[in-house]
């Protein structure tokens, strides 16, 4: 997996994570869903790297 790419990965999870608990925190379904979507995008990202790994190798 490239450094960037998992890197760009941990980062869209943690703020998905944070905007997740701030948005529940502060009341807010919408916040809290888009927290949701950007974890969920940035695990997505990491499987892709993954299985990229799989095919280099």
């Amino acid at each position: 997996m490239s450094a960037t790419e998992k890197a760009k990965a941990e980062v869209e999870q943690l703020a998905g994570t944070v905007k997740k608990e701030t948005g529940r925190g502060a009341g807010n379904d919408q916040t809290a869903a888009e927290g949701t979507a950007d974890k969920v995008k940035g695990n997505l990202r990491e499987a892709k790297e993954k299985i990229k790994d799989v095919f280099r190798d």
